[in-house]
């Protein structure tokens, strides 16, 4: 089973680091099971209770995993690999339509909200002890949520959507407690879940959201959690019907005690209505971040839940950066108050580009997905070669497996920046990209 290298050890702490050395070097392979608890205990002369505690404390630090009667192994992908390292590199003259980026053309100019930001701040310095909140901000931030049907609960800002979906899942769930996440899904949330040590459950997903029979099956195994992008989902474009959130609130609601995060990563940049789930279960948190809409660098988000989920995460927030600047919050809401970005206008430019685009494909014969926001997941039989062969042809895309985790291979097409006339040739590009022939490595 382990090959050559034998664990050592007489104490847990003992154990653990020699497996986690073993890992380390390579000795020890992803995927490689590990030998059954009581099996190791007698090999070593130690009660099986220790080598229980030091399979716990390498579940707990991402180094292997446990699968019920299937027993323990090296985790798959150690939980420090991003996905984000599974991408092409984009040789020069290469269009790039990879990356997820906004159009910079659609983003507002910072320079005047942040002077007049940094000029209250002059006035009225925030000191320790001051409020983490910019009262402007959750105005505004409140009065659009109450509009798009979110419930009432207290406000935390955070930085951006990542750092408040981890805050919330730390302050609910331990190691190896599961994660209904959706499947293709955001490929860092995914690595964030594995690197918590928390366990990812599969949920397909079509174009209005999470399909209701896979969220059952996870709930009712076990998952402790579900993860919803309401709009824009990203790597599919899927956005939640008001159809497919009756039946989710009602899926939700014969699972009271799952702890329910949302993201609408579409937040002024998609057009279409906001069907929020948030309030069918007694834990939820409803996340929206300024990244797509008003630029990534601000590293700013909005987060409203339950008050007990609210109390954590502010409780654990001003134990460790304390507070988001509020000179950044104070600009943030200028951005919001003086209607600096024109949402329809945005959310229609983005709706052309990939409209022409997903017409181009359907022209051709291709099934591809993208029902709101900025990107266009096109399924593929063979994800390498089809990358490798588009690479070839002048584009870059994104690989599929950046963002799934069971389901069928895959590309990204981000179209944010995509010119008028460029459809037709990147379509034409697929189509040839999909023809089978010789696979080439991307990576």
């Amino acid at each position: 089973m382990l090959g050559e290298y034998l664990i050592t050890g007489r104490r847990a702490a003992e154990i653990s680091a020699s497996i986690e050395r073993a890992v380390g070097s390579g000795q020890l392979e992803p995927g490689q099971p590990l030998p059954p608890m009581r099996e190791l205990a007698d090999r070593l002369g130690v009660n099986p209770n220790t080598v229980a505690a030091a399979y716990r404390t390498l579940r707990e630090r991402g180094v292997i995993e446990t699968a019920g009667r299937r027993g323990s192994r090296v985790r798959s992908k150690p939980a420090t690999t991003g996905r984000e390292f599974i991408r092409v590199e984009v040789p020069e003259g290469v269009r790039d339509v990879s990356d997820g980026n906004p159009d910079p053309a659609l983003l507002p100019a910072l320079g005047p909200v942040f002077a007049a930001a940094a000029e209250q701040g002059d006035r009225e310095p925030m000191l320790y002890g001051h409020a983490p909140v910019e009262p402007e901000l959750v105005r505004l931030a409140r009065a659009d949520l109450d509009a798009d049907g979110v419930p009432d609960g207290p406000l935390a800002v955070t930085s951006g959507s990542l750092d408040a979906m981890e805050r919330v899942l730390v302050t609910h769930l331990r190691p190896g407690d599961a994660v209904a996440v959706e499947d293709p899904g955001w490929g860092s949330l995914l690595d964030l879940v594995a690197a918590l040590g928390l366990r990812t459950v599969a949920v397909g997903v079509d174009d209005e959201g999470p399909l209701p029979e896979d969220v059952r099956r996870a709930l009712a195994a076990g998952a402790r959690a579900l993860v919803v992008t309401d709009r824009a989902q990203n790597p599919t474009g899927a956005a939640v019907s008001a159809t497919r959130a009756r039946v989710l609130r009602s899926v939700l609601g014969d699972h009271p005690g799952t702890l329910l995060i949302e993201d609408d990563h579409g937040h002024r940049i998609v057009d279409l209505p906001l069907h929020p789930l948030a309030g069918t279960t007694h834990s939820w948190a409803f996340v929206r971040s300024a990244a797509k809409a008003y630029g990534p660098d601000l590293r700013l988000a909005v987060l409203t839940g339950d008050e007990v989920t609210l109390d954590r995460v502010r409780g654990r927030q001003r134990l460790g950066p304390g507070w988001v600047s509020r000179i950044t919050q104070r600009a943030v809401a200028g951005l919001w108050a003086d209607g600096s970005v024109d949402a329809g206008a945005v959310a229609a430019a983005y709706g052309r580009r990939r409209d022409a685009l997903l017409g181009a494909l359907a022209e051709r014969g291709i099934e591809a997905h993208g029902r709101s926001g900025m990107n266009v997941w096109i399924p593929v039989p063979d994800e390498t070669g089809a990358v490798a062969r588009l690479l070839h042809a002048g584009w870059a895309v994104a690989p599929g497996a950046r963002f799934r985790v069971n389901g069928p291979p895959g590309i990204r097409i981000t179209v944010s920046t995509l010119a008028e006339g460029e459809a037709g040739p990147l379509a034409d590009a697929v189509a040839s990209a999909l023809v089978p022939g010789a696979v080439r490595s991307y990576v």
